[in-house]
């Protein structure tokens, strides 16, 4: 069975629906992957920095890297630092949004 897809964080009216269109799109590609080094300065300078010139960012987490049960807070952290909005999330593949 399927992980449930959660959007957005607290208030999802804040994000347009032709954003939450494209973040769910099979078309949207994951442009960053995150590999056996996990979440680095580097990969949160990447992401940041593709964020500057995209309105979406799609980033898979190789499995096995973190356990199901922290993905949530992973996918919370990865916002907060990147001060940007997650759009989607399932599993080991999420979606963020700079506004």
């Amino acid at each position: 069975m399927a992980a449930p897809n959660h959007i957005g964080g607290d208030d999802l009216s804040d994000i347009p629906k032709n954003i939450k269109k494209m973040a769910l799109s099979r078309e949207l590609k994951p442009t960053i992957r995150v590999g056996k080094s996990g979440i680095t300065d580097n990969l949160i300078l990447e992401i940041t920095g593709q964020l500057s010139t995209k309105k979406l960012v799609k980033i898979k987490i190789n499995r096995g890297l973190f356990q199901k049960s922290d993905f949530d807070s992973l996918w919370s952290h990865l916002a907060k630092t990147t001060n940007s909005t997650l759009v989607s999330a399932r599993g080991n593949v999420g979606v963020l949004w700079k506004h």
